[in-house]
């Protein structure tokens, strides 16, 4: 190291000495020894970098570049949200005039648009003057306002149908119905059914097949109960009735009266064979209650089977005499 700095201070020392008054770092005067450039730049402290350059170096570029989408991602942001606050445009509707040779040409021609296979979408709103067909299903996504009258041949509703007057030829429900308000039917009504009423049915007539009342049920009639129907055949016996006598009957199965007039000498036995106009599946259940002082002398009975019944007596009844037998049949 002490040779280093021996020679160091040697060259220092065989430097040339620069010309009094000569201006530092000039061009010393001619014959005079000059500093070399080497020497001269090694003079110097080398530069560093700039301020600039090393702010720069410290951030990096996908940085840079995160910032730059964060800053248009909310521009868009905040044009979308001024956007949304405006109202939107009223739509309008601008009308076309056609003259009348422009109308004979239209109605004198037919104009198809597309094929079976493609779709036809009207973005605005459409409206028609005249009648439109359409010869295939029509679907309806929305709702249907009609202002007069609709009449169509086939109605089908799979969801809910809200209809405040229709008039409906042949109503045919696949599944349950519920009625809100009152229902008023012109003409018949057929089920073919059960009909369940949980509230009160007020109808001028009802007929009915068989009528079945389960549970606790009642029946409760505040007027008159007719059993109308075809009058049953009858067989009378004359040795019974006497010589002379007749009996007739009026009424149905159900419900009617034996008339009975004797003639002379009449003996015991049966009055009269009555045959149901339809028979009965077991045997039935026969009153027989007598009308007249005549009929009330007498001890009689009744004989009864699925097919009818017969009206007798145990002791002969009273000659010349008009009485008759009520009866009441139930199964």
């Amino acid at each position: 190291m002490e040779d280093k700095k021996e020679e160091n201070a040697g060259a220092l020392s065989e430097r040339p000495e620069t010309t009094e008054g000569a201006p530092a770092g000039g061009t010393p005067p001619a014959g005079e020894g000059a500093i070399t450039g080497g020497d001269a730049a090694g003079d110097k402290p080398p530069k560093g970098p700039s301020g600039f350059k090393k702010v720069f170096k410290k951030f990096n570029l996908y940085l840079l570049l995160f910032i730059l989408i964060v800053i248009i991602a909310a521009a868009v942001a905040v044009v979308s949200y001024i956007n949304s606050k405006k109202a939107p445009p009223t739509p309008s509707i601008t009308s076309q005039g056609l003259d009348s040779d422009s109308l004979k040409q239209l109605a004198n021609s037919d104009a198809t648009v597309g094929g079976s296979g493609q779709t036809l979408t009207v973005q605005g709103n459409a409206i028609f003057s005249g009648q439109v067909l359409i010869r295939s299903d029509l679907s309806v996504a929305g709702t249907i306002k009609v202002g007069k009258e609709m009449q169509v041949t086939d109605f089908t509703s799979s969801g809910k149908a809200n209809l405040n007057d229709t008039q409906i030829n042949n109503l045919q429900v696949a599944n349950g119905a519920v009625f809100q308000s009152s229902v008023t039917l012109q003409k018949d009504l057929n089920v073919g059914g059960n009909a369940t009423f949980s509230a009160p049915v007020t109808m001028g007539q009802l007929t009915v097949t068989k009528l079945i009342m389960s549970g606790n049920a009642s029946l409760q009639v505040p007027n008159h109960i007719s059993f109308p129907g075809a009058s049953p055949l009858r067989t009378i016996d004359t040795n019974v009735l006497g010589a002379g006598g007749s009996a007739s009957i009026s009424g149905s199965d159900t419900s009617g009266t034996l008339n009975i007039n004797t003639g002379g000498s009449p003996a015991a036995g049966c009055f009269a064979a009555i045959k149901f106009t339809q028979a009965y599946t077991s045997t039935p259940h026969v009153l027989i209650s007598p009308v007249g002082s005549g009929a009330g002398s007498l001890d009689f009975y009744a004989t009864r089977t699925t097919t009818g019944f017969s009206v007798c007596t145990n002791n002969a009844a009273p000659a010349g005499q008009t009485f008759a037998f009520d009866y009441f049949v139930t199964q």
